[in-house]
């Protein structure tokens, strides 16, 4: 990007707001897989079998996905702020019961793991709020700072085994809480509804992009790269202790350099697929990961050529996000922001199905390696997929003049 184009984006939208998106997101994010990094801790309280480590983990990435729909609806009616702000207080009350009354049982760990979910989606409230401030050849750059959130997955990796360790389990979600409501003035302060943008919107809009055979499309696709990178991050610091013998601390760390890739190399899967054309770049990814998780299914006896592989996993899926979100407003156009809720919602439905299938698959066959292998097998149906519908995009996409102006390769 050139300099005048940096500058005519800091003047065209509200930097504010872009901001406080980017901070809610942020935020929101790293309480979302909070009980991923947790599990081993939580799992020796409460003596959990590995399919109940699983669900523990996997359940608040299926609620951040569901979730993602009435949150969407929420910012049509009543406007992006007001959501995100209702949203973080909710969560705010969850966290707060978690640190002062304990948990206790099972249940009250699935409770909180629901309530947790509302991080998750914010992807849908964010995303909207921070690009219908910037005009459409600046909207890519917004979404992208705006969406650079999910390093919060990180953060969480990184820090909450130490702090369970240190201060113990109610300790982690005080202080989550107390960041949570930092969070929450910061974004009521700073964050504003863009202006162009007139709400409640038409019920009917929202969902008239689930006629088009290619909403499923793209949500299948998603759910399988961005499925893989959600469910792993919140899967791998148990993965890691289990299987390798990790301290709790020592296994997030492992976890947060896997997320971490996963989620800072998003953005050039979509550098790639603007140079090369996403399809291509996809179907590639697609089979890199496959590749991948067949060579986990096997077990790897030793540790770090494990993370080696893991890290190749994240690195495709992550910019296999990168690759489909170049395709999307490639297809959408004025109906971007409805398809990436559905599309968002299909990725988090799939990051819970590979977080719970790997417990699951402990349970019943004493290894993960069924897990990654069905996962494996998913993206090669998502390779399948997008073989039959390349050449219909490609002279679709190209000639509907979608994205006016604009020179683009698919």
């Amino acid at each position: 990007m050139s300099l005048s184009r940096d500058k005519s984006f800091l003047k065209s939208g509200h930097w504010p707001t872009l901001f406080a998106a980017f901070l809610y997101f942020d935020m929101s994010f790293m309480i979302w897989v909070l009980l991923g990094p947790l599990a081993v801790q939580i799992g020796a309280v409460l003596h959990l079998s590995p399919a109940q480590k699983g669900m523990m983990i996997a359940l608040p990435v299926l609620s951040g996905a569901l979730l993602r729909i009435p949150a969407g609806f929420a910012v049509d009616q009543f406007g992006a702020r007001a959501t995100a702000i209702v949203a973080q207080i909710i969560v705010i009350a969850g966290l707060g019961f978690a640190a002062f009354q304990g948990i206790t049982s099972y249940g009250e760990v699935l409770a909180i793991g629901v309530i947790l979910g509302l991080g998750g989606a914010s992807f849908a409230v964010a995303l909207p709020l921070a690009s219908r401030w910037y005009p459409p050849e600046h909207q890519g750059t917004a979404m992208g700072v705006a969406g650079a959130g999910n390093i919060g997955t990180v953060m969480t990796a990184l820090a909450a085994p130490s702090l369970a360790l240190a201060i113990g389990l109610g300790g982690v979600f005080g202080v989550a809480s107390g960041l949570m409501i930092a969070t929450v003035i910061v974004f009521a302060l700073m964050a504003k509804n863009p202006p162009n943008y007139k709400f409640p919107q038409p019920v009917a809009r929202y969902f008239k992009v689930l006629k088009l055979a290619d909403t499923w499309w793209f949500m299948a696709f998603y759910g399988v790269t961005f499925g893989g990178f959600v469910g792993l991050s919140a899967a791998l610091t148990l993965y890691f202790h289990t299987v390798y013998g990790l301290s709790a601390v020592h296994a997030g760390f492992a976890t947060a350099a896997c997320a971490f890739v996963g989620g800072t190399i998003r953005p050039f899967g979509g550098y790639l697929a603007d140079r090369l054309g996403g399809i291509k770049v996809l179907g590639a990814l697609y089979l890199l990961a496959a590749a991948a998780l067949i060579v986990l299914s096997t077990g790897i006896g030793s540790f770090w050529p494990a993370l080696a592989v893991f890290l190749v996993v994240m690195a495709a899926f992550g910019m296999g996000d990168g690759a489909v979100f170049q395709l999307i407003p490639i297809r959408f156009g004025r109906e971007i922001g409805t398809a990436t809720g559905f599309v968002g919602m299909a990725g988090g439905i799939g990051g819970f199905y590979l977080a719970s299938s790997l417990g699951l698959s402990k349970q019943l066959t004493g290894s993960y390696g069924a897990g990654f292998l069905i996962f494996a097998g998913l993206a090669l149906l998502a390779f399948g997929g997008l073989s039959i519908v390349k050449h219909r995009w490609r002279a679709d996409f190209t000639s509907s003049g979608t994205v006016e102006g604009a020179t683009f390769r698919v």
